[in-house]
């Protein structure tokens, strides 16, 4: 109930009335008492002290048998003054020895006075005019010898006048009381609500804020203290809501990369349990990781090194491996995050399989390359150094045939020496392409043409199978016969002689195709099939070099292919022999799917 801050307001508004009026009630009581209490003292001391005549008549007198009624009548003569009124005041003469009552103005009560300290005072010969606001009456008692016989007067009041007066006072202050309490509950509950009303405004606010709503603002209707703070407190809100949104805008870039990024990436808490990991991580790893599940650090990396291990290390230092996964090589790398208070171990995971296997064909190209080379240029030196040596010695169609070779064997190896230049300038985008129109199938006609004389030297029979209306198409005339001489020409290498070669062409949807087919030797193995258009890759070494292939031919065909978003591939078919397809786009590298 008093929870409310309407009701704790209304309450302390109510006691602090309540304080208020019992501190004035209890002081005014006092002032009261006090005031007829002082009032008394001060007509007795009046009449008593300051009176001498009226004294020296009280005790001026001869022998008489009546001293305590004279006494009596001369008191009656000053009630006025002494304010005597016969039922809450009144005067007693008593025996001045034994303090028996003689004589006054209440004879019922008389008899029966009781011993009190001023009275017992004046028995001893002294004034007893001592003041006690703690008792229930005010008394005074003057000893007074007449007439040689002693006697006291004494006057008493029962305060029934104050207190019937304190009673009066008392219901006053309960009227007033209960008059200001209504007051206090009406004015404290106007002001709690003018108070409050703005602090539950800000508690609403400060509600929508814990509720993520930022855009509440609370209306500032004063200029004082709470209006301030509401204001401060709108800036506030509008401050969070911003720096919300950055975070949130950091966070979802930071999401967005953490889940899109190439590199695996498994965090780990300080006791070893997964708490992010992203899907690239999975796919390496082969397995689920889910968050806080059964699989931890030591599960998965612990032969790399111990968490402890990681959690130890400084802030520029971090734990390497390397890991063989199936078909994958795998590089690891793990650091501790927040390395002051050793929350966690993050790894990183780099697939690095293309790189070994970039490398090792970059090894392989050199190694290639350099064999490749080698044979032609060892040829060359033979037969120079031979016939240096022989000089004029030797029969002239020796000579000749010495000489041929060499010749041969240059123009082998400037053909090695284009076809790598050829590549490196697909490689580093230096080769473009000359776009033209032309015909397609007089393009297809004129390369059988060229190789129609060495298809016949071998003995193969080289036919055609052109569809009808084959449109013009847009490419580098120039590539592309390139690509077609070399497919061909291929074809009439590695078929037996007496063989078969057929060329077909045709056109599908918004592309062209060529398939040149021959029952050669063919590629069993789909090992090799698959890597048929790699560089200085060749099925049998040795007959290859017979021929004088280099293995660059069909990579070469492959780049130029690829550069005018066209496909060169093996296709499958049963039987003896090899069928290789080429498709382009009719209008041109830049028109549909590559």
């Amino acid at each position: 109930m008093f929870r409310s801050l309407h009701m704790k307001l209304m309450l302390i508004m109510t006691l602090l009335i309540i304080s208020l009026m019992t501190v004035v009630g209890a002081f005014l009581v006092n002032s009261v008492s006090g005031f007829y209490l002082e009032q008394f003292y001060s007509q007795m001391q009046g009449v008593f002290q300051n009176d001498p005549e009226f004294v020296h008549d009280l005790q001026n007198a001869g022998a008489e048998e009546n001293g305590a009624e004279q006494l009596a009548r001369m008191l009656s003569t000053y009630t006025g003054t002494l304010g005597v009124d016969g039922l809450t005041r009144n005067y007693y003469v008593l025996d001045g020895t034994t303090g028996a009552y003689l004589a006054g103005s209440n004879d019922t009560e008389g008899p029966a006075l009781p011993m009190t300290y001023n009275l017992s005072a004046a028995l001893t010969g002294e004034v007893g005019d001592r003041s006690d606001p703690a008792l229930s009456y005010m008394d005074v008692a003057i000893p007074i010898e007449r007439g040689g016989r002693d006697y006291v007067i004494y006057i008493k009041d029962d305060k029934q006048t104050v207190q019937s007066l304190t009673g009066q006072l008392v219901t006053l202050i309960l009227e007033a009381l209960a008059f200001g309490i209504a007051i206090s509950v009406l004015l404290s509950f106007l002001l709690s609500k003018t108070l409050i009303t703005p602090i539950e405004r800000l508690t609403e606010g400060a509600e929508e804020v814990a509720a993520g709503d930022f855009g509440h603002k609370i209306e500032v209707d004063s200029r004082d203290e709470i209006g301030v703070l509401t204001s401060t407190f709108n800036d506030m809100a509008f401050q969070l809501r911003t720096t919300i949104q950055e975070v949130e805008n950091e966070r979802n870039k930071l999401g967005t990369l953490f889940l899109h990024m190439t590199d695996g990436v498994v965090a780990f808490d300080s006791k070893g349990q997964i708490i992010q990991s992203n899907p690239a991580a999975e796919e390496m790893l082969g397995r689920a990781l889910p968050i806080g599940g059964e699989v931890s650090y030591d599960a998965l990396f612990g032969d790399v090194a111990s968490l402890e291990e990681v959690l130890g290390q400084g802030s520029q230092d971090y734990v390497s491996s390397s890991r063989e996964l199936g078909s994958r090589s795998l590089e690891l790398l793990a650091a501790p995050f927040d390395r002051d208070r050793q929350a966690g171990v993050l790894v990183v995971i780099h697939d690095v399989t293309e790189r070994n296997k970039a490398e090792e064909q970059r090894k392989e190209f050199v190694a290639n390359v350099s064999h490749e080379l080698r044979t032609p240029l060892t040829n060359i030196h033979s037969y120079a150094e031979t016939l240096v040596d022989s000089a004029g010695g030797l029969p002239p169609d020796t000579e000749r045939s010495f000489l041929n070779v060499i010749l041969s064997e240059s123009e082998r190896m400037a053909h090695i020496v284009q076809d790598l230049l050829t590549l490196s300038r697909f490689d580093s985008g230096h080769s473009e392409l000359n776009l033209t129109t032309f015909s397609f199938s007089e393009a297809i006609e004129s390369m059988v043409s060229a190789n129609l004389m060495e298809a016949q030297r071998h003995g193969h029979t080289l036919t055609t199978a052109l569809e009808p209306g084959l449109p013009q198409i847009t490419a580098d005339r120039e590539r592309i016969t390139q690509v077609m001489m070399n497919v061909v020409s291929n074809a009439i290498k590695y078929t037996p002689d007496g063989g078969r070669i057929e060329v077909s062409a045709g056109k599908t949807g918004d592309r062209v195709w060529l398939e040149v087919s021959d029952n050669g030797i063919g590629i069993p193995s789909q090992a090799d099939r698959d890597r048929i258009f790699e560089r200085f890759y060749r099925v049998d070494k040795a007959r290859s070099r017979e021929s004088g292939g280099t293995g660059l031919g069909l990579s070469i065909a492959k780049e130029i292919v690829d550069r005018h978003n066209g496909v060169l591939c093996l296709v499958d078919r049963e039987g003896p022999g090899l069928t290789i397809r080429m498709e382009l786009n009719v209008e041109g590298p830049n028109h549909g799917k590559a």
